[in-house]
């Protein structure tokens, strides 16, 4: 039975999809938020191999991430990551965008996609939002009288 890694091209296409993916996150304006959600983590660089590490295994290819990590709980490496609904749905449209701009569809993308979904919505979560906190002082800093009495 071929994989599902196979079936769309093997590693070398999986790697251009996450990068492309990561590309657009970093210069699409609309895909901010995603972005944002990285500044308390290990970075862009390091999400993008780990992500390739996990799709490559997610899609039945080797399961670098495990064999790095142990695992592949999706919620445990989420745990820390204020994870709403409208980032799911960010997220999901930002992959559908570099999937199409990786020229990848049929069936085997469209379970892909499906699957994506049902994992996406799972990781929403009510982890407290450091980004409402912080947007609150950066409004609060904007609305502050600069300079002396």
């Amino acid at each position: 039975m071929t994989s599902a890694l196979t079936s769309i091209g093997g590693e070398d296409v999986l790697r251009d999809l996450v990068e492309t993916f990561y590309d657009r996150m970093e210069t699409d304006p609309e895909a901010w938020p995603l972005h944002r959600l990285h500044f308390r983590g290990h970075g862009l660089n390091h999400t993008r191999q780990a992500q390739f590490e996990f799709l490559s295994g997610f899609l039945g290819g080797r399961a670098y991430y495990r064999e790095r990590f142990g695992h592949m709980n999706l919620r445990e490496i989420h745990a820390h990551v204020p994870i709403r609904e409208a980032d799911a749905e960010l997220w999901l449209k930002t992959f559908d965008a570099a999937l199409a701009d990786c020229g990848l569809g049929g069936e085997v993308v469209d379970k892909f996609r499906a699957t994506l979904r049902r994992a996406a919505l799972m990781l929403v979560n009510d982890v407290p939002d450091w980004r409402e906190e912080s947007d609150g002082k950066a409004r609060a800093a904007q609305g502050s009288p600069s300079g002396g009495a």
